[in-house]
Parts: C-alpha cells; structure tokens; sequence
C-alpha cells in the first residue's frame, strides 16, 4: 500500500479520513466504532482500518470508564476495600470481592469455618451462573439468530431466581457486600437452601431452549463457525483465560489446578469443558457447558451445607483490622477468567498496593491481534463471544 493525502467521506456513521490507499487502487478506511459498543456490557472504542469490507488493523481503545480503584484501595482499610472490588466486573461482584479477602486471610494466617468455606463455594457458583446468563442471554439478540428464538427473554426470567436468592443472602442485587475478612457477614437465611434449589431448577430448564439454538440451530452454527479464530498460540501469549482461552484448547482452571475454597471436595462434580476450534460458536459452546457445571455445582454445595452440623459463619475481627507486613498474590477463577490480586502491606489498616489483574483487560487487548483479516459484519458477533465488562478492564 502506498500512502495518499487524506480525505473526508461520510458512510452514513460520520466522517472518517482517508489515508492509505491498498494495491488495487481500493481506499483504505479508518473507522471509529464505539465509543458504544453493541455487546452492552461498558463503553468500548475499536479503531479499525478497513479495505473494502475487511479489516486490515484493530485498536481497542479503552479509558472511557477508568476511575482509579487501585489507587483508592490505598486510602480504605480492608472492610470498606470490598464496596471497590465489587464493582469493577459489576456481573461478578461477589467473585471480586472475594479475591481480597481471600489475600488478607493468607496474609493473616486465618482459618475459616468450615460452613462459610461452603457457603462462600455456592455463592461464588451463583454468581458465576449469573455473569454466564447475562452473556449467552443477550448473545441470540446481538446475533439475531436466523431461527428467531426469543432466547434472551427466558433467560431474564431464569437470571431474576438466581438475582432474588442472592439479594435474600446479602441484601444486594448487584453489589452484594456479603463477604468479609473471615467468613461472611450474616448467616443464611431460614429456608434459603431450599429456594436456592427451586431457583437451580428453574434456570436449568430456562437453559434449554439455549441448548436447543447452540446445538440444533444450522443456521446460528453456519454463521459463527469459523468466525474470529484465536489460537491457542495467541490466547497464551495475551494471558486470555477463562471460557474464551478453553474455547481454544488451553486446559486451565484454578478450580481444579489450585483448588481454593471447598473446590478440592467437589473434584467428582467439577468438569472443565473445552474445545480446540478457538471460533465464536466454541466460545458459545464452553459458556453454555460451563453454566451447567456451575449449576452441577452449586447444587451439591447446597447439599453439603444442607448435611453440615450448625457453626459460626465468620470469625470475630479486631474493631481496627491490620495486614502484618508482607505481600502476597492471590489469583482465583472468575466466572470470565483469571483474577489476581496482588497485596502489599506495611502493617496499616489500608492496603500499601493492591494491584488487580483482572480478565477482560487481557480478553479485549487480544483483539488487535484477532480482528484483522475479519469482515466488519463480523465484529459484532465477536465482541459478543470475548465475554468482557468494560469496568473489569478500566477500573
């Protein structure tokens, strides 16, 4: 390609120049897409080059949502730390929140009950459960199958039973606030376990007309097979994890590789599904499997819970909480992959440095890699299978 003078045309989205021109004499195209995004899950601004209808260049530019939740962690002690964590991937709000108290514990040489070990175990499976519906539930409006199975209003109805027993066990809805240095901050309710399963039950036969479009559906298979390619190679290379690096052949999942919580005693229960083709469909395909497994999950915590003698729920704290001094690195399995939380402390009551390292930074970046050579009509369809929340990525 050979460069040329920049110019001004209009296709219909705005203004963009023009600045290279390809061998054919086809004017390459510079496009802004965003700083709205269609997957609807934070602000997202892709600048791509475009020759004719395929792209030559991808840059994701992210910021639009940064708010300097690692700087702030530094003036809040460990109690209020947790209201920052839970926001930042807001569709795991109690994953989060549950990665930093999880480094204070190893930080404190703590020991926590045994029914809050399990009852941490089923909420972080609920919550998994309910960051993968938000995903494959707005996956079939983003995609507009050709068999037109309104997907997505099932799965609003399935998501609300799991939202309304997590908002019963904490309070919250979104941002639960239910963990805290030691165990949890109030026991389960009466009856809860009970309508966790009711709730189980009901999510797991709203997922089946989501099996019946996956599986059954040539047209939905037709259109996304072979659609956004990432390697193994590449997802390694780029640290992507979670469903979209196993949609892609790599066999990690710190559930069973380096069990935390009560993950060791569920190794009969825990599957880890992947797939090799590294597509849009893969991807579809290994959050769907791993809805079920969480589902699979979260059903034998509540029988354990269920068979366990009566016990404290959290340990009694000092009124103020301090970090001896040290640092230590905890990462767990986020319902969208990897997250890592790196403490330091100098013995105060706040956090020295609490560094994040969180999925969807890693799940985005890999995008300047992957989308050349794609067609625009594509992108959506792959922005909707990386499964990233902007929040995770600005923080």
């Amino acid at each position: 390609m050979s460069s040329t003078a920049p110019r001004e045309i209009t296709l219909g989205i705005g203004s963009v120049a023009l600045g290279m021109v390809s061998a054919d004499g086809t004017p390459d195209v510079p496009v802004d897409l965003g700083a709205q995004h269609p997957s609807a899950h934070g602000l997202l601004r892709l600048r791509v080059v475009l020759d004719g209808d395929r792209i030559v260049s991808a840059d994701p530019i992210v910021g639009a949502m940064h708010r300097g939740a690692e700087k702030l962690f530094e003036v809040r002690d460990y109690r209020q730390a947790m209201v920052l964590a839970n926001r930042h991937d807001w569709l795991s709000a109690f994953s989060n929140e549950l990665g930093i108290a999880l480094a204070v514990e190893r930080m404190l040489g703590m020991d926590v009950p045994t029914r809050a070990t399990w009852a941490r175990t089923l909420l972080a499976e609920l919550n998994r459960v309910l960051s993968h519906l938000a995903f494959l539930g707005s996956f079939p409006d983003i995609v507009a199958p050709p068999d037109g199975v309104p997907t997505a209003y099932y799965l609003a109805d399935e998501r609300e039973a799991i939202v309304a027993v997590m908002e019963e066990a904490s309070g919250g809805r979104m941002h639960y606030m239910a963990t805290q240095v030691g165990g949890l901050k109030q026991d389960l309710p009466e009856g809860w376990l009970r309508r966790v399963r009711d709730a189980l039950d009901v999510v797991r036969q709203g997922l089946d007309p989501v099996d019946v479009l996956v599986t059954g559906s040539a047209g939905l298979r037709s259109r996304l097979r072979g659609v956004g390619v990432l390697s193994r190679d590449l997802a390694l290379a780029y640290g992507v994890s979670g469903p979209v690096a196993r949609a892609s052949g790599l066999d990690l999942d710190l559930r069973r590789d380096e069990p935390y919580l009560a993950y060791a005693e569920l190794a009969d229960v825990l599957r880890v599904p992947t797939r090799t083709e590294g597509d849009v469909l893969a991807r579809l395909e290994v959050l769907l499997a791993q809805t079920h497994v969480a589902l699979d999950l979260a059903r034998a915590c509540v029988e354990r819970l269920t068979s366990i003698e009566p016990g404290p729920i959290n340990l009694k704290l000092p009124k103020v909480l301090r970090a001896p001094e040290g640092h230590t690195y905890v990462w767990t399995e986020n319902p969208l992959g990897l997250n890592g939380y790196f403490l330091v402390s100098r013995g105060e009551k706040t956090p020295w440095r609490l560094k994040l390292r969180t999925a969807s930074f890693n799940n985005v970046a890999v995008l300047g890699d992957l989308l050349p050579g794609t067609r625009l009509a594509d992108v959506v369809d792959i922005l909707a299978s990386m499964f990233y929340v902007v929040g995770d990525i600005d923080k």
